[in-house]
């Protein structure tokens, strides 16, 4: 089959690699229908992420149908349309019995793309597939659904939900690629009273009003002055939401906030970032970081065949899967081509 592997720093290749197999009783063998490239994968392609081996098959998103099930699958079988999520879970383990899915010690979490081989390919191989697939609904289109296989959840859990955003909050959103609008997307389920943006891109910018947020600056606007003459009570922002990964945007956050607030950080570093904490001892702040751990795709996936949850416009530059290269190319370069997400589909 063809798929797309990493070769060290930099470097990456579209070609041919054997076809997976089920290698445990528990495995799953989705025939990909469907694939995205995240940001995440980037990172690995700077080698951000060493852990990731020469010859990797990179992607950890996608929709697919099963074609083959190991013995000691129960809940799918061959035919199934099914989610593909970011986070593969053993659902044994003690983190996986509290819902830290993405902390998984029984040989799951961040594997596929990463420990093991992903999804940006004809066929993958799933572990733990019972525990670690999602059957989709037929309301639920391919191109819907791949916005629930890392971004949505990412940002709801990781951004809004460790950010504690609540009704009447101010929250702003530091970065508006992909991730930064889901933010956006999922911040707006707890009626935030204002919703910030922050992003040098006029486009991205652009796009973060068509997501919902209610003000959009660019990086040198966004000032604590600035934030606390856009609040009712002239103290800045609740919540921070970090989406970028680079340094100077996690300090931008801890800047942006109140005293007692909250900066989530979402975005994937691959820097050491400064934190002031001669400034910072003081102001009560509380600053996370996180892993996603996909406890909350069921919900998010009935929002989404209810129709509360939209994705429209997520998706700017669609593909055939055998167009790989082309697309990581229109992706890395999202300032020139205008990308957010880009999608590859089996034809």
């Amino acid at each position: 089959m063809k798929a797309l592997t990493y070769h060290g720093a930099g470097h990456h290749r579209w070609g041919d690699v054997p076809t997976p197999v089920v290698r445990d009783p528990q495995d799953a063998v989705i025939r990909v229908d469907a694939v995205t490239i995240c940001g995440t994968d980037l990172h690995i392609l700077k080698g951000d992420v060493p852990e990731v081996e020469s010859g990797r098959v990179l992607g950890h998103e996608a929709v697919g149908t099963v074609s083959e099930v190991g013995p000691g699958v129960r809940d799918f079988a061959a035919g199934d349309r099914v989610l593909v999520s970011c986070i593969s879970s053993c659902g044994r383990c003690r983190n996986c019995r509290t819902g830290a899915y993405g902390q998984c010690s029984g040989g799951g979490g961040w594997v596929l793309g990463h420990l093991i081989d992903g999804t940006q390919a004809e066929y993958v191989r799933v572990p733990f597939a019972d525990t670690s697939l999602y059957r989709l609904p037929d309301a639920v289109g391919d191109e819907q659904a791949l916005m629930l296989a890392d971004i949505l959840p990412t940002s709801y859990e990781v951004g809004v939900r460790n950010g504690h955003v609540g009704p009447g909050d101010t929250v702003v959103v530091v970065g508006a690629g992909p991730i930064g609008l889901a933010a956006i997307t999922t911040a707006r389920l707890f009626t935030p009273s204002r919703i910030i943006a922050v992003d040098p891109s006029s486009a991205r910018r652009e796009a973060a009003k068509a997501f919902g947020a209610d003000v959009v600056l660019d990086l040198p606007e966004a000032t604590l002055d600035t934030l606390s003459a856009l609040t009712a009570d002239g103290q800045a922002a609740h919540v921070a939401i970090e989406a970028v990964g680079v340094p100077e945007s996690v300090e931008l956050c801890t800047r942006l906030v109140r005293a007692g607030g909250h900066v989530a950080n979402v975005g994937v570093h691959g820097r050491p970032a400064t934190l002031h904490l001669e400034d910072l001892w003081i102001r009560d702040l509380t600053i996370t970081t996180g892993l996603v751990d996909t406890t909350s795709t069921p919900l998010l996936l009935d929002l989404l065949a209810e129709g509360r949850l939209g994705t429209e416009g997520m998706i700017t530059h669609r593909f055939g899967l055998d167009e790989m290269p082309t697309a990581y190319d229109v992706f890395s370069r999202a300032g020139e081509t205008g990308a957010l997400k880009v999608a590859l589909f089996r034809r």
